[in-house]
């Protein structure tokens, strides 16, 4: 299978979780305020990977895995550590990043907004204020002026609705609230926030700016209509539910895909295998479903995570080819399926769960200096960026 001359062949990682001592943002505070009285957060982020200071490093990776962009992270936190005051510093650092990834010939997708938020944000409500979108369009603009220049492609917000479900309905993430309500709020918040950081980021860079969706797929069983019907819900309330309202301010669709879930007697029932070590079950043609949905968009989708924790890497490899046969496939339907990030060049902090499950196709040695160490699927994947065939 051959993909096109210009497909973009990348790996994704986010700032918290890799650059370390994010320290004022609402994740840190959370992390460190832990009193016993939660089991969550499994462990703190502490210094990550300490990306912050070996970014070259994880670059020159990126280079010897024949990658030709890298998808990365902006933090909020960092660049706005006071609301209305920005730290050129911190700016100046992201500009430094920026480039040395384009010096070694990458590509640069930037997200804005993955997870987390300012401390002084969060205390003001975070996404349930409904001063949020303008407030985090202003940010935007700031960042799209200083690190434009430096940055080939702009994402907005990582997996909006992820979050809102985390936060404000599972309550597992901060600010640990579980209430339908508050959870649409939130996602109707960060609407208006892409929409309106989209303008902003406009007015000031003609870089094609999207949002990244986290889409699973779901499938139903044969047993009633009714599991057919609440696959149909469920999978519009994933995907077209945000989608449609930002579809006018999309320059491309960002589509993270890990998983589907299987819909049984209206409960999510999945298969036992094959699921990677979080227990998620890998199903390859939920993704290429995915894409052909979102066909009715007609704009350019990268996919911008795709991936597995499996610490013995003894999936990564085949997943990583049985996932790309489904993207040639969307392909050949006239799917716009511009590039592939797999997440995750390193081994990161997982969220909640801690560092334990291993996203890595470079480990990192927890008890030796953060040694980075590529992996045998390394290899296997810089075979495929070489080359742009799968075998």
């Amino acid at each position: 299978m051959e993909f096109p001359k210009d497909f973009i062949w990348g790996t994704a990682t986010s700032a918290h979780q890799t650059e370390g001592n994010n320290t004022n943002c609402d994740w840190w505070k959370w992390e460190v305020e832990k009193d016993g009285k939660r089991d969550l957060p499994l462990e703190p982020s502490g210094q990550a990977c300490d990306s912050y200071n070996r970014y070259i490093e994880d670059f020159e990776l990126c280079k010897q895995m024949n990658n030709n962009a890298v998808r990365l992270s902006i933090e909020w936190a960092r660049i706005e550590p006071r609301r209305g005051t920005f730290d050129t510093k911190a700016l100046d650092h992201y500009r430094k990043v920026l480039k040395s990834a384009q010096e070694k010939g990458l590509k640069t997708f930037v997200t804005f907004h993955h997870f987390t938020n300012p401390t002084w944000l969060a205390e003001m409500g975070g996404w349930l204020n409904f001063k949020t979108p303008k407030l985090f369009s202003i940010f935007a603009k700031k960042s799209a002026e200083y690190l434009g220049e430096y940055c080939d492609t702009i994402t907005t917000i990582n997996e909006p609705q992820v979050y809102a479900a985390m936060s404000y309905l599972s309550g597992t993430w901060p600010p640990n609230k579980k209430s339908l309500l508050l959870c649409l709020i939130v996602q109707i918040n960060m609407i208006r926030g892409h929409n309106m950081a989209y303008k902003k980021i406009k007015s000031v860079t003609d870089k094609p700016v999207g949002v990244v969706k986290n889409i699973s797929w779901y499938e139903y069983s044969n047993y009633t209509v009714l599991d057919k019907l609440a696959a149909k819900i469920l999978y519009f309330l994933n995907s077209d539910f945000f989608l449609k309202p930002v579809s006018k301010y999309l320059d491309f669709i960002g589509l993270n895909y890990y998983f589907t879930n299987r819909i049984v007697k209206l409960k999510i029932k999945n298969p036992d295998i094959p699921v990677n070590d979080l227990g998620w079950w890998i199903n390859y043609d939920g993704l290429y479903k995915v894409l052909v949905s979102l066909k009715k968009y007609d704009l350019p989708i990268f996919i911008t995570e795709n991936g597995l924790a499996d610490s013995n890497d003894s999936q990564r490899t085949e997943f990583i080819k049985k996932m790309l046969t489904q993207v040639h496939a969307a392909l050949s339907r006239g799917i716009k399926v511009k590039g592939y990030f797999h997440w995750s060049l390193l081994d990161n902090y997982e969220w909640h769960h801690g560092f334990w499950p291993r996203f890595g196709l470079v480990e990192v040695d927890r008890t030796d200096t953060l040694k980075r160490t590529p992996r045998k699927s390394f290899y296997d994947y810089a075979e495929i960026c070489k080359n742009g065939i799968v075998k």
